[in-house]
């Protein structure tokens, strides 16, 4: 088996994207960009003290199969996966496995991590599997339309049963060899799935900030964003819940009453929002601001809960006090491109539309096409805004936000409840696979509504589950920061016993079957 070196580093990023506006997903990518630095400095000081993880690992390729479900269909793709042996205590040390999500993997994800933490502990082979259509691991006219339809969950977990096969063939594994599988955000859901699907070859699986139940209108996800600003725990209020309730208002109410212009100089649009679609784009924009504050509290990307609320409470009598709230979102926008150096705030809804239609690997968003295919076809997840507790604007609304299934896939408005229902009848929905499924989510995270997030019995089983009261989307999955909450590095330990018991206990049904065999 052959491996070329690994030639680059670069940090997957959890993305779980749905089309909620571009600046959700700049900060999203400032996240990533952020994180990749902090994974540099930690390889170069492990570097400095004669330690060479770069030389442990390989990038390989697996051919697979484009259809798995279909005999007849002979067309592949080549899907790209790294290995780090660095700790593996051969032959018998157990095998964790990576599970990629809706972006690239690369070298970072075997050697980074609170699952590279555990791998060190426990001599085990880390393993990561880019998802189809991602990444690398897509062919050259795989993001056309047509194409698209080999991009599902369903032929995702068939890899990894593949991809099993394979690196078992290749490192001569055997059944002495627990693999346990970890994937955060969608890549969680995958985690938890491939254990439910295929249990006898993952003995157990770590789910964090795991969305294992799709949902057409999640909107769910802004009324728990509304919470986590009035969590005094993080730096929230009630006060700073309101004064965002009505800084959208105000917002909605200068848009209506035709003052485009000034709300376009106010919040330094490219374009002034004439349109109501362009309008909608502005709301969504301006609400990512704030989502992605929320979903990655305390990750140093733009600014913590704390300092938005901070901004948003911090009245000057230099402002009228009907327009102190608008005056405060405005500050935050400025807050926003300041620190991502963007001249102005693109909210062009045509030009979102003709970006997600471009099939061109070459194209920035071509993840976030093939994510929002998969919202279209599988999951749902729109973010909407319609009932009265939302604290963003109502004037994003399902039918909105759906529309760029038709637009961009030729997938009818009409065919999502369906597809959706799918879905959960097939994974599980409610009831998700809690057989040795850890679901691990922070009480900050709007994703942890369609997660696992109280124990459960189910047919005489109790889910098993780790819950950060004062933390964010997939915060567990990073190694320890001096930064970290209390409740963080015991929610770190928790997953630890987790998976220190699991192997324990596949180590002690490997004996009694040794045993049945003399």
């Amino acid at each position: 088996m052959l491996f070329p070196p690994a030639r680059c580093l670069i940090l997957l990023l959890l993305l779980n994207f749905v089309h909620a506006g571009r600046i959700l997903w700049k900060i999203k990518e400032r996240a990533r960009h952020l994180q990749l630095q902090r994974v540099k400095q930690h390889l170069l000081a492990q570097t400095a003290g004669y330690h060479r993880p770069l030389q442990h690992v390989k990038e390989g390729r697996l051919l697979q199969q484009l259809d798995h479900f279909n005999p007849q269909d002979l067309h592949t793709f080549s899907q790209r996966f790294f290995v780090n042996e660095a700790y593996w205590r051969r032959p018998g040390g157990p095998v964790f496995l990576f599970i990629g999500g809706e972006g690239p993997v690369f070298e970072f994800d075997v050697l980074a991590g609170h699952h590279v933490d555990m791998a060190e502990d426990h001599g085990a082979l880390i393993l990561a599997l880019e998802h189809r259509f991602y990444g690398d691991s897509i062919n050259p006219d795989g993001l056309k339309t047509k194409n698209l339809v080999h991009l599902s969950s369903q032929q995702a977990l068939a890899d990894l049963a593949v991809f099993h096969q394979f690196i078992s063939h290749s490192f001569n594994l055997s059944l002495t060899n627990t693999w346990i599988s970890f994937g955060g955000s969608y890549s969680g859901a995958l985690s938890s799935w491939f254990r439910g699907k295929f249990p006898h070859l993952v003995f157990g699986a770590v789910a964090s900030s795991a969305p294992v139940k799709a949902r057409l209108d999640f909107s769910a996800y802004s009324n728990a964003a509304g919470l986590s600003l009035m969590n005094e725990a993080v730096g929230g209020s009630e006060k700073c819940l309101a004064a965002v309730q009505r800084a959208f208002a105000a917002v909605e109410a200068a848009l209506m009453s035709g003052n485009v212009s000034k709300v376009s100089a106010d919040f330094g649009c490219c374009q002034v929002p004439k349109d109501l679609n362009d309008q909608v784009e502005l709301m969504q924009n301006l609400a990512g601001i704030v989502m992605g504050t929320v979903q990655y509290n305390e990750e140093g990307v733009l600014m913590t809960i704390n300092e938005l609320c901070g901004v948003m409470t911090n009245h000057s009598k230099a402002n009228k006090e009907e327009m102190e709230p608008y005056n405060r979102l405005v500050e935050l926008a400025q807050m926003y491109r300041s620190t991502g150096e963007e001249p102005c705030m693109d909210i062009s809804h045509e030009t979102a539309v003709k970006d997600l239609m471009n099939t061109s690997l070459l194209s920035s968003r071509r993840a976030e096409r093939a994510w929002i295919y998969q919202t279209c076809s599988e999951f749902g997840f729109y973010q909407t805004c319609e009932d009265a507790t939302c604290p963003f604007s109502g004037m994003v609304i399902l039918k909105t936000l759906t529309e760029v299934c038709s637009m961009v896939f030729s997938i009818s408005q009409h065919s999502l409840p369906g597809h959706i229902d799918f879905t959960n009848t097939y994974f599980g929905g409610e009831n998700p696979p809690t057989h040795r499924v850890l679901y691990v989510n922070g009480g900050v995270d709007p994703w942890r509504e369609l997660s696992v997030v109280r124990d459960r019995t189910e047919g005489g089983e109790e889910a098993q589950t780790v819950f950060i009261k004062d933390t964010a989307h997939c915060a567990d999955m990073s190694s320890s920061r001096v930064t970290d909450r209390w409740s963080l590095r015991k929610a770190r330990e928790e997953i630890k016993t987790h998976v220190d018991s699991w192997l324990r206990m596949a180590a002690a049904q490997e004996q009694v079957e040794n045993k049945k065999r003399l």
